[in-house]
């Protein structure tokens, strides 16, 4: 059987006191309770604690041992608590998101800053990288929060739509297509472009979009949007990215233009681990992320 904290917070009293009377008083118990606490812990343990005179109260050679023990067992569970208590109250703790870089640089920002006000003790860690790396961070436990486009299998997530994001062109200035109000489908495909690797979501969502109207003229291709937008700037092609990368394409010097019927048009969210609950941290993140997306 466990010595229970009450006992511990006993044995350490007496031995600190000259007599049961006075540790009694500092316990706000009365003697018997408090003999009865050390009698039980003494019975638990195995053997004496104390040795009992007329006049006072001093420790055996074994309570002398465990004396320390006790304190330091005591001092590290009061902490624990401490710890604990702040962890609820907000007052300290650590918040690992994963993000897409695209979001990473344009919406995240502002979020976080408005969750670092008001909770200005939690230390925030960002993951920025690839849509399915972000996934995969969340599902493994990396990342407690992921911001994505809406997964294609959502096994073991739940997902919650934040907004709707309009694909748009990109062109260099100077470029054929730098002064139409907007960009025909079948424009972007007379033009050398610039595409995400093979096997990530935007590809094949840009390969999708091109179907049935032609044939993508594919002559450079990275794993970063931002890779994309400096061959762009380069003049070797023009792209089509998230309007998620509007601000991080023209700060490059580029030209984001809006697509004629656009059939690219995906939904950017949250989503966490089915798996478990979050910490108060994610938890007031998660709040705070819906409360911004609903205006």
């Amino acid at each position: 059987m466990a010595v229970s904290y009450r006992n511990m917070q006993a044995f350490i009293c007496v031995a600190e006191s000259a007599t049961f009377a006075e540790a009694a008083e500092k316990l706000h118990l009365t003697q018997p309770a408090l003999s009865s606490s050390i009698k039980k812990m003494e019975e638990q343990l195995g053997g004496k604690l104390f040795s009992r005179s007329t006049r006072r109260v001093s420790l055996t050679p074994e309570g002398q041992t465990l004396l320390p023990k006790a304190k330091r067992l005591m001092n590290e569970w009061d902490e624990a608590c401490h710890d604990m208590q702040n962890l609820f109250a907000m007052k300290q703790g650590k918040l690992t998101v994963s993000a897409m870089p695209s979001f990473a640089e344009s919406r995240l920002p502002g979020l976080l800053n408005t969750y670092h006000s008001q909770f200005p003790n939690i230390r925030i860690r960002v993951l920025d990288v690839v849509m399915e790396a972000t996934i995969e961070n969340v599902i493994s436990g990396n990342a407690e929060l992921g911001f994505t486009f809406e997964p294609e299998i959502k096994d073991g997530l739940n997902y919650t739509p934040l907004f709707q994001d309009d694909f748009v062109a990109v062109v260099h200035p100077g470029h054929a297509l730098e002064d139409v109000p907007s960009v025909p489908w079948t424009a972007l495909l007379a033009y050398p472009f610039i595409a995400m690797n093979r096997g990530s979501a935007v590809r094949r969502w840009t390969e999708a979009a091109a179907q049935g109207r032609g044939k993508l003229n594919i002559i450079a291709e990275t794993g970063q949007l931002g890779s994309v937008g400096q061959f762009i700037s380069q003049k070797m092609g023009i792209s089509v990215v998230p309007s998620l990368c509007t601000r991080q394409m023209t700060m490059k010097g580029l030209i984001c233009k809006p697509i004629q019927n656009n059939p690219l048009s995906k939904s950017v969210g949250i989503i966490r681990s089915q798996r478990g609950g979050l910490s108060v941290a994610a938890e007031e993140f998660w709040a705070l992320c819906i409360k911004c997306s609903k205006g």
